[in-house]
């Protein structure tokens, strides 16, 4: 493919006060990795997927790489006019790409409040293009942007909210289509994939990055948590002529926008048996913290296919204090997992990623003790969204070992692990 990789590393790129973009060529972007900064390869740099945005990070100074002796340094004033200020400049990478390295910069000042909840990949700039730290972790398109026409989304949405005025459930999708822009409920309104299911306004985890809550004087969500529990007759009217009309249906438990759907297993459970009384068709798939394993066996009876259980990480400190959990830990979640295999059902790892902490050798050995002993089928390579200064300093990661480097630590787990698969979406199984 043509412009893979770049020919050479690309420019570090700053912003001024007003939010406008440019590159410094004196210095070569750096990739941060925890508190370690580098010097990118040529291999771990791609275009800038489409669909992707540029954001500029207030309060943060733009590290670079110095070409004359490959050492890191920090940009704190503009280069062309000091008056103008500078920020730091941050990717956040369309859906299907996972970053090698997350962007570099340094706090101005240690009071500075956090970053919001998105992901924050390197970028730089060469030849007339950004390039950003990052690789494509599953070829499906369905979220890719090129496959959303406004026009044809609006127009779709509206027609179905007219037509089921007194489903609250497609109501509540109707809003995360028009006013979110989310992926999941236009694919819904376009008739095609996976349609999402939300079903639960509670959770019994506080995580440190929940998008759909967040206390006061933290830092917003990017979406409003759903406010009612939906009837299984609303969830089945959606699920049942999606699975049966939609190309490689999933149906999905579980978004962004709600709290912990285990919590509504009645629900989900009266839905799955009515689903499956009408049609065979699809994949019937739950997004949990897997934190109920009891109620995860009576989902798998009832007819559930797939679940994909979120972790930050396959070692118990660090998955409590990221998800801070009320009435369960991560011996639940992995008994939530042998629950599934069990049943003969399919098992993804939302593993979230964040370099610097997921390729920690310490980690990755954890992670593959879990992969030998409950042998999960995939592991979905999804950024984490979160400001890496507060996630680093609240889980008290202090590693022992340099980073693996993102692109050896997935080597190494294909090497290790050849029937695992890899990828970033629910996968259609039938």
């Amino acid at each position: 493919m043509k412009h893979l990789h770049p020919d050479t590393i690309p420019s570090l790129l700053y912003a001024n006060a007003a939010g406008e973009i440019t590159d410094f060529p004196d210095l070569k972007m750096a990739g941060r990795s925890g508190s370690r900064f580098s010097l990118p390869e040529k291999a771990d740099l791609i275009p800038l997927p489409e669909g992707s945005e540029l954001f500029v990070l207030p309060g943060r100074d733009p590290v670079g790489i110095d070409p004359a002796d490959g050492d890191a340094a920090r940009l704190d004033i503009n280069p062309v006019n000091p008056d103008e200020g500078i920020q730091a400049v941050a990717a956040f990478m369309a859906p299907a790409h996972t970053a090698i390295f997350s962007a570099s910069y340094e706090k101005q000042h240690a009071e500075i409040p956090p970053l919001p909840l998105f992901a924050y990949t390197a970028v730089g700039w060469h030849e007339n293009r950004f390039w950003v730290a990052a690789f494509r972790s599953d070829p499906d398109m369905r979220q890719d942007a090129d496959r959303f026409q406004p026009d044809r989304i609006k127009t779709k949405t509206i027609t179905k909210l007219k037509k089921f005025p007194d489903n609250r459930l497609i109501q509540h999708l109707g809003k995360c289509s028009l006013t979110y822009s989310c992926p999941a409920a236009k694919n819904y309104f376009l008739g095609r994939w996976e349609a999402p299911l939300p079903t639960s306004p509670t959770c019994n985890a506080d995580c440190l990055g929940c998008i759909s809550l967040q206390k006061s004087g933290c830092c917003p969500s990017t979406q409003d948590r759903i406010q009612f529990v939906p009837t299984a007759d609303e969830i089945v009217q959606i699920a049942v002529p999606h699975l049966n009309k939609a190309k490689r249906p999933v149906v999905s438990f579980g978004q962004g926008c709600e709290g912990e759907p285990l919590l509504q297993a009645k629900t989900i459970e009266k839905a799955v048996r009515k689903i499956r009384l009408e049609t065979a068709k699809g994949t019937i798939n739950l997004n949990t913290n897997a934190s109920l394993p009891d109620a995860v066996e009576r989902l798998a009876h009832a007819g559930l296919d797939s679940i994909r259980v979120s972790i930050n990480s396959a070692r118990k400190e660090f998955h409590s204090r990221y998800y801070r959990p009320k009435g369960f830990d991560f011996a639940d979640v992995l008994a939530s997992i042998k629950a599934m295999k069990q049943n003969k059902k399919f098992v993804s790892l939302n593993y979230f990623i964040l370099p610097g902490f997921t390729d920690d050798p310490d980690e990755f050995t954890a992670l593959c003790k879990l992969l030998e002993h409950y042998e999960p089928d995939l592991i979905q390579l999804r950024n984490l969204n979160m400001d890496p200064d507060w996630y680093l300093t609240d889980l008290l990661h202090a590693p022992k070992q340099d980073p693996m480097g993102m692109r050896n630590w997935l080597d190494e787990l294909k090497r290790r692990f050849p029937s695992l698969k890899f990828g970033y979406f629910n996968p259609a199984l039938r």
